[in-house]
């Protein structure tokens, strides 16, 4: 058996910003794990029923800021009785394919404020966070896995794999390098365009912001409002957060606030 760890983020690793800009003051990534053999028996096939019926094909490519925006393929949910039935189907795909889901989130304003000396890059420390996460679920069933994230811009993507790679070689705090390297099957991480299609990916794009935003608001003790992020958060807090295999625990397992 091998799984995969799709990841998608909200945000970007911008840390000088984050000091005077609200708007980048957050980085959040977002960990969908799955089997291949999942992926393809289950997760697929119920995302090609979904966009089948919705929009007559299956080559459409789910992104939720298109969606919210009605652009391109997603102009037609402007009806609200196909609206209606995509997410009806989201809803369900969410519920019933099978994977589970860590999100990992760091506020860079206080994490420049606590650290005055050292500030580990944003970026590379979710990433890392994130990674000990899945070595822990891998080891615990005694298999192994890969990595998979979308790419974004040359000079990013560089960064991340050189991350990923130093991650692999060296280890974190808590996890030794050889337990990495036993576990993942490459050192190397996996890029999937949007153009693939790979409908994981697309699971953990629909996913990563209302995650993020459940997250952020509860830390600032706020409601979560009464709308459609919040009723795939409920679907995850009752069935596919990552949690504690004895005590049933979400945090710190399927979600992770830094610093």
């Amino acid at each position: 058996m091998t799984c995969r760890l799709f990841i998608d983020e909200v945000g970007n690793g911008d840390l000088r910003g984050s000091a005077t800009d609200d708007n980048v003051r957050y980085l959040s990534l977002t960990g969908v794990l799955t089997t291949l053999d999942f992926h393809d028996r289950r997760i697929t096939p119920a995302f090609n029923a979904l966009k089948s019926g919705v929009f007559g094909r299956i080559d459409v490519v789910l992104h939720r800021r298109e969606i919210v925006r009605r652009e391109g393929a997603f102009r037609i949910l402007c009806d609200q009785e196909l609206r209606r039935r995509f997410d009806e189907g989201l809803c369900e795909c969410v519920r019933t394919v099978p994977y589970l889901v860590t999100t990992v989130t760091i506020d860079k304003r206080a994490h420049l404020d606590r650290y005055a000396v050292w500030r580990y890059d944003p970026y590379h420390y979710c990433l890392c966070c994130l990674l000990v996460r899945y070595m822990h679920w891998l080891r615990r069933y005694d298999i192994r896995g890969d990595v998979a994230i979308e790419p974004h811009f040359k000079l990013a993507d560089k960064k991340l794999k050189h991350s990923f790679r130093k991650l692999y070689k060296d280890g974190t705090p808590n996890i030794p390098a050889a337990m990495i390297q036993n576990r993942l099957l490459s050192g190397d991480i996996k890029f999937f365009p949007k153009l693939a299609n790979v409908a994981a990916m697309q699971l953990c794009d629909m996913l990563a912001h209302p995650s993020f935003r459940s997250m952020k608001l509860t830390r600032e003790g706020l409601p979560e409002p009464d709308d459609y992020g919040t009723s795939l958060v409920r679907i995850l807090r009752d069935l596919r957060y990552a949690r504690h295999p004895l005590t049933g625990t979400i945090d710190g397992y399927g979600r992770k606030w830094l610093p």
